[in-house]
């Protein structure tokens, strides 16, 4: 069975009716391969506010932009991430151009509303008196709200496009079905047609959407509209939900290659030496016979041929490292021919991982331990950048080469918006990363971010410090909590009591059990790591006896408690 892919079809029409020019703009795409699969589907609307002498301009150069720039925008982004951006950006110069024309005040204002059909869920973007509705299953709901107020009878914008420099905007998602139909819609439509009416044109016309769309201006106008008006029109034929099944075999459409040793050739790539041999993948230092570049070469285990969830990761991997391109990230390499098998081609790194750094420099100083640190913190800050989440951040994934460059890899449990948007058979609710660095959140069944990896990296840092980890060891059959008081810091200040008082501050508050008590940028992690912060140092110093020091804590009371049965002792005798 072959997994289908996302299938819209749309229908649209605009027109200018009783007035003198049409200041409404409609557009939708629907795009081929990769695109499709990442972006999805977009609709986009808008209405040019009707007293501002160049509100056309606005509408259709925000359609026009919106579509432009959104399927523009990096596949690994989730479709809020990548919308919010564009439209932030179009406000912005519409904002700008307003501010600074010589022409009546504001002129450039627009509402606008896009919705974005990703696998099987709408997205949808709204500011203004524009509408999107869904007919599902015969009932049709309006899922926008217009922004407006009412003086004197009269409905006036309380927001648009252009308006402000800051752009406040609904956003909303909803799982869709096959046959569903999305309408979008200015006022000079849906002002003038009742719901029943509006059904009845959609059910009917589903199998010819432009027909539909003309059918509702024509009503509209026969209903007294004085308006422009615009009616877009989105059928959902096919919705790309993909079983088990049909994830298994996208993933094995390459078979995994046979393990190799010193002298085998596969694909045109030379075994120069085998790197590593485990139970859950190879790796092979290679030589490309025509080029002569040597790669590193990693192939999947055939214990794991049935495994969908690993394979999938393995996948995960080579995408991951093609489209982060940063000095502290593992690039991975498109293959220079065809493959015949299942492997990727990633850089060869000659150096040491930071294990066996830590094992070579059990008692580092600060100032290694802050180089280090900068460099993992940079090579984060790319992942942020790409809309994703390492999630199995660990000593072991992170190489220090001959030139002492951090080098993070292992992108096999990476959270890719952009992919985390689409449907999968595939449970990840836990990363498969390392129980002792994982974050607690993700123990606690709840999504992750970038605070999740801030938090293992505080876990390494301390460990880095101190030769010990910040809690208690968990085993790899305990990894769930049901709450985040379960968990007990011990300060590093235990094992280093050299450690600057600010330094203690730092770790504690990047080690934060909750997220939402944890840094809010890696930059702010990075800043303190590096520079006195007397706000922190002061936390620490005043900090009560039982958190500065718990054991210290409990063996006062254990003292006293002695002392009283003890003087209780004497007094009755």
């Amino acid at each position: 069975m072959t997994h289908k892919p996302l299938a819209l079809r749309f229908g649209g029409k605009s027109s200018q009716g009783l007035k003198s020019i049409n200041q409404d703009a409609f557009a939708a795409h629907l795009p081929e391969k990769a695109d499709l699969e990442f972006k999805g589907g977009a609709a986009v609307i808008a209405d040019g506010v009707s007293s501002c002498e160049d509100s056309h301009i606005a509408s259709q150069t925000s359609v026009t932009s919106f579509m432009q720039d959104y399927f523009s925008t990096p596949h690994s982004w989730s479709v809020r991430n990548s919308v919010s951006r564009v439209m932030t950006a179009l406000n912005s110069w519409l904002h700008k151009e307003n501010a600074r024309s010589s022409r009546e005040k504001d002129s450039l204002l627009c509402t606008f509303s896009a919705l974005v059909v990703k696998s099987n869920t709408v997205h949808w973007f709204h500011v203004g008196d524009s509408r999107i509705y869904l007919l599902q299953n015969g009932q049709l709901e309006q899922l926008t709200q217009d922004h407006v107020r009412k003086s004197g009878g009269k409905n006036y914008l309380s927001r648009a496009l252009g308006g402000d420099g800051h752009l406040e905007v609904d956003y909303a998602t909803r799982l869709i079905e096959e046959g569903d139909m999305l309408l979008m819609t200015t006022d000079g439509v849906h002002e003038f047609l009742t719901h029943r009416e509006i059904i009845a044109t959609l059910t009917a016309g589903y199998d010819n959407p432009e027909e539909a769309a003309k059918s509702l201006i024509q009503q509209a106008l026969e209903n007294g509209s004085d308006d422009n008006l615009t009616a877009l029109i989105v059928c959902v034929d096919d919705l790309p939900n993909e079983t088990l099944d049909e994830s298994h075999n996208r993933l094995v459409q390459l078979p995994i290659p046979p393990v190799m040793e010193v002298g085998n050739k596969i694909d045109g790539y030379e075994v120069l030496d085998v790197i590593f041999s485990g139970t859950r993948s190879h790796m092979y230092l290679v030589k490309d016979t025509e080029s002569q570049k040597q790669f590193v070469l990693k192939a999947p285990s055939t214990n794991f041929s049935e495994d969908t969830l690993y394979l999938d990761g393995f996948i995960r991997e080579e995408w991951v490292g093609q489209r982060i391109d940063h000095p502290n990230v593992m690039k991975t390499y498109p293959s220079l021919r065809d493959k015949n098998f299942l492997y990727y081609l990633g850089e060869h790194i000659q150096g040491m991982n930071l294990r066996q750094w830590m094992n070579d420099n059990p008692t580092p100083c600060l100032d290694d331990v802050r180089q280090l640190t900068k460099q993992i913190v940079q090579g984060l800050r790319a992942f942020q950048r790409a809309d994703m989440v390492h999630q199995d951040l660990k000593p072991e994934n992170i190489m220090i080469n001959q030139d002492g460059r951090v080098k993070i890899l292992d992108f096999g449990t990476v959270k890719i918006a952009g992919i985390e948007e689409m449907t999968s058979p595939l449970d990840k609710s836990i990363p498969q990363g390392s129980v002792n660095y994982v974050a607690p959140e993700y123990l606690l069944g709840e999504p992750g971010n970038f605070k999740s990896d801030l938090f293992s990296l505080g876990v390494i840092v301390y460990e880095m410090i101190t030769g010990k980890l910040p809690y208690d060891e968990m085993s790899t059959n305990d990894i769930k909590l049901s709450s985040y008081g379960e968990m007990n810091y011990t300060p590093a200040l235990h094992h280093r009591k050299d450690l600057p008082l600010w330094v203690e501050g730092c770790l504690k508050k990047t080690l934060q059990p909750n997220p939402r008590f944890r840094y809010e940028a890696l930059s702010e992690f990075q800043q303190d790591l590096l520079h006195p912060n007397r706000n922190l140092e002061s936390k620490i110093q005043h900090q009560p006896m039982m958190e500065k020091n718990p054991l210290l804590g409990w063996k006062i009371i254990a003292a006293i408690m002695l002392a009283l049965n003890i003087l209780q002792l004497v007094i009755n005798t």
